[in-house]
């Protein structure tokens, strides 16, 4: 882990639109049940989020697109 890759949650919803502060807080909150703690580092009461971890667990939940018989 590097520490330029630790981001606060108001940083990685300026990175990413796509992910709004209030999503990235349900995940924190419910970080134990859908694995995403490996991407959380809290000290104190403050909670960073390690940016290649994050976009490890973004891969891990990729749909995988199954390929469709061409009909031959």
């Amino acid at each position: 882990m590097c520490v330029e890759d630790l981001l606060t949650v108001s940083q990685v919803s300026e990175l990413n639109p796509v992910f709004t502060e209030a999503t990235l807080r349900w995940w924190i909150f419910n970080a134990h049940e859908m694995g995403f703690d490996c991407c959380i580092i809290r000290i104190g009461g403050r909670i960073y989020i390690d940016k290649v971890a994050l976009e490890e667990w973004l891969n891990q939940h990729r749909v995988k697109v199954l390929s469709v018989p061409s009909g031959e």
